[in-house]
């Protein structure tokens, strides 16, 4: 059975799928890969636009709310933003909690490119971070 690793967010339309997306694609025949917001909404199209610039289809992804896994057993817990850290439910035996602090780029303003080139900026902090801490546990995958 693959480890479960969990990413985190207030929507589940942005950062975490973006998360979700990158170790599916580096490792995913190592973690089964998985994604929620307490506060769930929608998936963010500019999101999906951003990570198919780099070959990575995460269309068909949904939003979904955390408390349907509060009963799965999950060994890596990462949130990906302040308030999903804050209202973060315990997950009784995930062996690693990790918060990394990404801006919202759903909250970014402007026209539709500037919108583009903040996702763009969150979509590759998130790649590199994806990679420091899940693929030197042997996943030395490239694009």
């Amino acid at each position: 059975m693959k480890p479960k690793v969990l990413f985190l967010c207030t929507g589940n339309s942005a950062r975490s799928q973006m998360a979700e997306g990158f170790l599916r694609h580096f490792a995913g025949e190592q973690f089964e890969v998985l994604s929620a917001g307490t506060n769930p909404g929608t998936l963010n199209p500019l999101a999906v636009q951003a990570m198919a610039e780099l070959g990575i289809d995460i269309s068909r992804q949904t939003s979904k709310n955390v408390t349907q896994f509060l009963r799965t057993p999950i060994q890596s817990v990462v949130t990906v933003c302040d308030n999903a850290k804050e209202s973060c439910p315990v997950f009784a035996g995930a062996g690693r909690l990790l918060h990394w602090s990404f801006e919202d780029p759903a909250a970014a303003g402007g026209t539709n490119e500037e919108k583009l080139a903040v996702f763009r900026k969150i979509r590759d902090q998130i790649e590199a971070r994806i990679k420091q801490e899940f693929c030197k546990m042997g996943a030395t995958h490239d694009r």
